[in-house]
């Protein structure tokens, strides 16, 4: 027995030995910035995948490079003071390779880092990457006619005539909103896209200026996302870290700046989405710093395949448009489900705090079916938000009202409430909105809804508490309004019914209850 384990321990040993590293400057790479090492970068990866894998090290200086195609087993260690920046010369993008944009699956350009169904992949290091995407921005605001450049539009035209004999009877739904995308047939590459790969890792390195979305692994399982710095411009679509379609993913103490979202799950789009059916689940985002992007962290829009099982804590947004998002709308298809969020700080939110929104886009009303997505069993807990626009929306649609939903101990200074709409199932437990104008929460055409002790520490003298219309089922206790508002409860719509008051001390106003002139005389009010 001791005689296999010491073979067995000089036999692992024997293969770790074997793990190469190689000075990139040695290997004959330039680092002035100006010459292209896209040819050594490949060699490099090619020797050390026929021995099993090892390290490219980078020293300081800066690597200019088309796309690097990463190979099992292979780290790439970018030492501080070193820049790896990619090439914006498009054509050497291509050949086209299978990748996913937006949530379609197609063949386009070649990611910046890329990999298909490898594994054990890490890019790591104190240094930079910098995308250079200046010129792909341009490309999205010349073909939609912003820039003018006849020469650069020609270039252009070719990339989407090779994209259209690449994709053959490429095709969306009827009524997709992403029709006018498909138009471009111009899909700028994401700086990180592995594909179909186990174990994938980018800790510690700063990133700038992506073409398009930062780190984007689609299809992938075992992901990490470790210190890493994100500061990318207010440019079209140059969202942080966005896992598609991915399983048991971890993002960790990130600090991110981008022109987009921060963070997005997402798990594919529309019919195609539903077809791959491969849910973005097993998600733990926590330690998080956002600054600036369109939302901090985001589910959605595209999530066909399902987004589910995620957790959001200890995480601070100052400045992003909205803090916590999920958005879809009909023709997606898919559930977003069993998601929690805690511990969470925001400031100066030039939008929602957090939203839930089924009218991402407008498509029109349909019946129940595959193509209706769902969001149901989601939790926010601990979350604290001052110079917010808006507190909450809760938008469901009347086919899949928004289900399943609580939100405790959330404390937030918005100029506009809460509001919810068409939801069932419903908790409020010790929320507490201040308002500037309005009611400080709007509940309407919504059933089944638990209320414990919310108000509005700045009363507004013209408007209730709370403003009901359309609501059935509602079970309201333990508030303590302060003096100042018009009532505590306006009751509004011919369909509310069954609204339960106990417990509460109301005596501080005039109108504890206030009945619409819309209101059914035979609705249920009970006040104990």
């Amino acid at each position: 027995m001791k005689k296999i384990l010491l073979f067995t321990i000089v036999f692992i040993l024997s293969i770790a030995s074997k793990a190469e590293t190689i000075n990139m400057q040695s290997f004959g790479a330039k680092a002035d910035g100006n010459v292209s090492n896209t040819a050594v970068i490949k060699k490099a990866i090619d020797k050390l995948s026929q021995n099993g894998g090892g390290t490219l090290f980078f020293p300081a200086g800066t690597y200019l490079t088309g796309p690097i195609v990463l190979k099992s087993n292979i780290t790439i260690d970018i030492e501080a003071g070193a820049t790896i920046k990619f090439t914006d010369d498009m054509s050497e993008y291509i050949p086209f390779v299978e990748m996913r944009y937006e949530g379609m699956v197609m063949k386009s350009f070649c990611p910046l880092f890329y990999a298909y169904e490898q594994e054990n992949i890490t890019i790591k290091g104190e240094g930079t990457i910098d995308g250079n995407g200046k010129k792909w921005w341009y490309g999205t605001f010349a073909i939609e006619g912003a820039h003018k450049d006849e020469t650069f539009r020609k270039e252009l035209e070719g990339y989407r005539q090779m994209w259209e004999k690449e994709n053959p009877g490429f095709t969306v739904e009827e009524n997709s909103d992403w029709k006018r995308t498909l138009d471009k047939r111009f899909f700028r590459p994401p700086l990180m896209q592995p594909y179909k790969c186990k174990g994938f890792k980018v800790e510690g390195v700063t990133i700038i200026n992506s073409p398009f979305w930062t780190i984007n692994p689609e299809f992938c399982e075992n992901v990490s996302v470790l210190g890493v710095t994100i500061n990318n411009p207010d440019a079209p679509n140059t969202d942080g870290i966005n896992p598609s379609s991915c399983r048991n993913v971890i993002i960790a103490n990130c600090h991110i700046t981008v022109g987009d979202d921060c963070i997005t799950l997402k798990s594919g789009r529309d019919l195609q989405g539903r077809r791959y059916a491969t849910p973005c689940e097993n998600i733990t985002i926590t330690n998080c710093v956002m600054l600036a992007g369109h939302g901090g962290v985001v589910i959605g829009s595209e999530m066909s395949g399902d987004v589910r099982k995620v957790t959001i804590s200890n995480c601070v947004f100052d400045g992003t448009d909205r803090g916590i998002r999920m958005k879809s709308t009909r023709g997606r298809g898919g559930i977003v489900e069993e998601i929690r969020v805690s511990n969470i700080v925001m400031k100066n939110i030039p939008r929602e705090a957090i939203t839930l929104n089924l009218f991402y886009s407008n498509v029109p009303a349909e019946p129940l079916s595959e193509r209706t997505p769902i969001f149901r069993n989601i939790h926010i807990s601990g979350l604290t938000g001052s110079d917010v626009n808006m507190a909450c929306t809760v938008l469901g649609i009347e086919e899949a009202p928004i289900s399943d939903i609580t939100f405790t101990d959330i404390n937030i200074a918005a100029k506009t409430g809460f509001e919810i709409n068409k939801a069932k199932n419903i908790t409020l437990n010790n929320v507490r909105i201040a308002t500037e104008i309005g009611a400080a929460f709007k509940i309407s055409e919504s059933s089944n809804l638990r209320i414990n002790n919310i108000y509005n520490p700045k009363p507004l003298q013209d408007k209730p508490v709370l403003e009901v219309a359309d609501v059935k089922d509602m079970f309201i206790q333990g508030c303590f309004p302060e003096t100042g508002s018009r009532s505590f409860i306006k009751l509004d719509g011919s369909q509310t019914d069954n609204i339960i008051l106990k417990n509460n001390y109301l005596e501080r106003l005039a109108m504890p209850v206030d009945k619409g002139a819309g209101l059914n005389k035979s609705a249920n009010i009970v006040m104990q």
